[in-house]
């Protein structure tokens, strides 16, 4: 073991604290997020990695309501759509949920990825993607940032990205990746909705990690990151679950 890098047990956990209780944000109270708050998750969401340090965001900042109007009017006719994709009791269910904050939240963020920004990009020929995967990384630095200043995030995924771009006048090589509803909220759930009401369940980490190849399973040295792995992770408050006891 060679802790020489770590950060110090508190501030491990205040890491593990933001992974664990970030949660995907519907209700918001109508306070603003101060300007050095803000200011300071934009920051943490320019400081994430990219490949070949192309830097692909840009951040919409969206305050005006009746933009948000029309947003929301995108989103409300996805939904519509998206609803017939479902049959009964799901469709039902699934239009009770409140999906969006998009007019509750005092401020909507639009991350968006520049295509073309950095011309040939080192690290990027083979997976071309990468600009998108990049973008998504700053997303998650702005939300784990979010998480430890107390800020709820929410991300609308239910809008056409050719609408989105439209109404938000975005060039032709940028794409919007993640519209975000941003502000303080009435709380954080201890878990995610969609696990809480029986839509879906948490996976077990154990059946997702594999060894030396897919399917592989944990032989020798990898016996001892098995048991660990179904046991529980690092700072991650107890969980119930199918794993067997790890050996004393």
């Amino acid at each position: 073991m060679s802790p020489e890098f770590a950060l110090s047990p508190e501030q491990r956990r205040g890491v593990y604290a933001a992974i664990y209780g970030r949660r995907d944000v519907r209700h918001f109270r109508p306070d603003p997020v101060p300007p050095s708050v803000l200011a300071r998750l934009l920051d943490a969401a320019h400081h994430a990695p990219s490949v070949g340090f192309m830097q692909p965001w840009d951040f919409i900042l969206i305050a005006d309501r009746a933009l948000r109007a029309r947003v929301h009017e995108l989103f409300l006719a996805e939904r519509a759509r998206a609803a017939e994709t479902f049959p009964e009791p799901r469709r039902s269910q699934y239009l009770a949920y409140k999906l969006e904050g998009i007019l509750d939240a005092p401020l909507n963020v639009c991350v968006t990825c520049d295509l073309a920004r950095g011309g040939v990009v080192l690290g990027r020929r083979s997976m071309p993607d990468t600009d998108v995967y990049s973008a998504c990384l700053a997303i998650q630095n702005f939300w784990l940032a979010a998480r430890a200043e107390g800020v709820g995030v929410g991300w609308v995924s239910i809008l056409c990205p050719d609408q989105l771009s439209a109404l938000l006048g975005l060039p032709p090589t940028v794409v919007p990746v993640a519209y975000l509803c941003v502000g303080y909220p009435e709380a954080f759930a201890d878990r995610p909705l969609l696990e809480a009401t029986g839509w879906r369940e948490r996976l077990s980490l154990d059946r997702l990690v594999h060894y030396e190849r897919w399917g592989g399973t944990p032989t020798g040295d990898w016996a001892a990151v098995a048991a660990a792995v179904c046991e529980r992770a690092p700072f991650e408050p107890p969980r119930g679950g199918d794993c067997a006891p790890s050996p004393a």
